[in-house]
């Protein structure tokens, strides 16, 4: 009822009361009802990233997506726990071998008033291969796609040269666009606001680079209406800046509360803390591509005669040189777990089976010994200082634990929007990086297939590892469609390609968010921060 209605009756009820307390008791009511305080409409977060694009097929980097997944959506969603639902298409199914057919949701409408169609669509999986400098391009999610074939407006058909049972999984990264909004945008266009014309629970109000992203509630929007009119999305990379604004009333929430006071957090009666063991992985590529590596040099500097890194011994005793105990236990402040695959427990296709390196200095020296290192050479590690929790720690922890075999490790970080594109273009010879997924194959298909633009495989594959035995494995588990034997394949894989350590696993991270009372956060292990799934409790 509302409050207008309510003081009406109440009026009505006290006019058959003795008449001297008409007055004092709506006055009374009044008085109780304003002291009862709104519920709040506005909703203010601490991002622990930047954010460096609004466009959402512009870089594929986890800040920009969860960003862009508040006014963009995909076909096809995952829920907190990593299940893929239902997201702009209500279904999907194979038809034949080679083709897949999606059925859009109907009704949907873009944020200017226009009709979700299967047009949209088609433009928003073309769109990827039509980019040009993306930092981090979404075309690993539409290779496999020969061809479209729009049925009727809510209906489309998608052909791929092979059987591929990772479709719907891809279709999940590619968050659709307005074909008319975004036909010949620029990312310019988009940071404006101008192309920003989504789907999702929110519109685009304004987007500061490196400061702030203001969002409004979508009327329109086709699912349950977020609990807030207003979001502000701050970007506070800095810890103690994060976490002084919340105490400070700045913000309502954050993401990763930084390690050393999520006890204190937990601790205090003013807070909630909200905790989720991520899927992400932490884990170091290593260039394996280059005979010679300008950063991998001797104790004067000179370039060596050839890249240690190529040698699976070399890799190897790096690996053994890094004691992930004490680097979860003293970094991370046991908010992780450490890593021996390159997906959490319980994700699809993770191998319980491959045992985590254990620290073990003496076998270290004994195989740069062999590897023919006996004074083992300088290296350069690279890291971002403002992705991860506690990167620019831990990669400093691992260059100590590398320089005690004999590796002498210079350390170099820099923000991730900087860090990204020469990651991507292997320019760094040892580099920190993290993932998520929730499929080990396609985590092994992105970071460890021989690079090949024609297939989607190897996008993220910084080390320019290559196996073809390992690619025919991916190849052959693509095209088989009973889970159970797909996942027995993953895991195979998985065993088969940790054995040849081309990257070195740290751990898996544990994330945690912090709201003031009054407000939950369910926590996701995608780790993405959404505002429409903040509410009131």
């Amino acid at each position: 009822m509302a409050c207008g209605q309510f003081l009406a009756l109440a009026a009505s009820r006290l006019r058959r009361s003795a008449p001297a307390i008409v007055a004092f008791g709506l006055l009374a009511l009044a008085m109780a009802l304003a002291a009862v305080p709104a519920i709040a409409q506005t909703l203010r977060i601490g991002l622990s990233s930047e954010v460096t694009s609004i466009d959402p097929q512009w870089n594929n980097s986890g800040p920009n997506v969860a960003a862009a997944l508040h006014i963009f959506e995909p076909l096809t969603l995952t829920d907190r726990n990593g299940r893929l639902i239902p997201g702009l298409a209500v279904a999907w199914r194979q038809v034949d071998p080679l083709t897949w057919e999606i059925k859009l949701r109907p009704g949907v409408r873009f944020h200017d008033g226009s009709l979700l169609s299967a047009d949209d669509v088609v433009f928003s999986l073309d769109r990827p291969n039509q980019l040009t400098g993306s930092p981090g391009p979404f075309t690993q999610f539409v290779k496999a796609i020969v061809a479209k074939q729009i049925v009727d407006a809510q209906t489309l058909r998608l052909k791929t040269a092979t059987p591929y049972v990772l479709l719907p999984y891809d279709l999940n990264s590619i968050l659709i666009v307005s074909h008319h909004a975004a036909l010949n945008a620029s990312e310019a266009d988009f940071d404006s606001g101008q192309a920003a014309i989504g789907t999702g629970p929110f519109r685009l109000i304004s987007f500061a680079r490196g400061d702030r992203i203001e969002l409004e509630r979508n009327p329109t929007y086709w699912g349950a209406a977020p609990q807030w009119q207003h979001v502000t999305l701050r970007m506070l990379s800095n810890d103690a800046t994060r976490l002084a604004a919340l105490y400070a009333n700045d913000v309502d929430a954050i993401e990763n509360v930084p390690t050393t006071d999520v006890k204190r957090v937990a601790a205090d009666a003013h807070f909630q803390l909200n905790q989720q063991i991520s899927w992400r992985t932490l884990f170091f590529h290593m260039d394996q591509a280059r005979g010679l590596d300008p950063e991998i040099t001797d104790a004067r500097g000179a370039p060596l005669a050839r890249n240690p890194l190529q040698d699976v011994r070399v890799r190897h005793a790096l690996s053994l040189a890094i004691n992930r105990d004490a680097i979860v236990a003293k970094v991370m402040e046991d908010l992780a777990v450490p890593a021996s695959n390159l997906v959490s427990p319980g994700i699809f296709g993770y191998n319980a089976s491959i045992a985590v390196d254990g620290y073990d200095p003496a076998r270290a020296k004994a195989l740069l010994l062999d590897a023919g290192y006996p004074n083992g050479f300088h290296l350069v590690l690279h890291a971002p200082n403002n992705r991860y929790v506690n990167d620019a720690r831990v990669a400093q922890a691992v260059a100590g634990l590398l320089s005690r075999v004999g590796v002498a490790t210079r350390v170099a970080t820099e923000p991730w929007s900087t860090y990204l594109p020469k990651a991507r273009a292997g320019q760094f010879a040892f580099a920190l990086i993290g993932w998520g997924s929730s499929l080990g194959d396609n985590t092994i298909k992105a970071h460890l297939a021989t690079p090949n633009p024609g297939k989607g495989y190897g996008a993220w594959n910084f080390g320019r590892y290559s196996n073809p035995q390992l690619d025919a494995m991916l190849d052959h588990d693509f095209t088989e469609f009973d889970d159970a034997k797909r996942e027995a394949d993953a895991r195979a894989m998985m065993a088969f390609a940790m054995a040849d350590e081309p990257v070195i696993p740290l751990y898996h991270q544990r994330v945690s968010w912090a709201t003031r009372r009054g407000i939950s956060y369910p926590g996701r292990v995608d780790e993405f921060t959404l505002a429409q799934q903040f509410v009131h409790s």
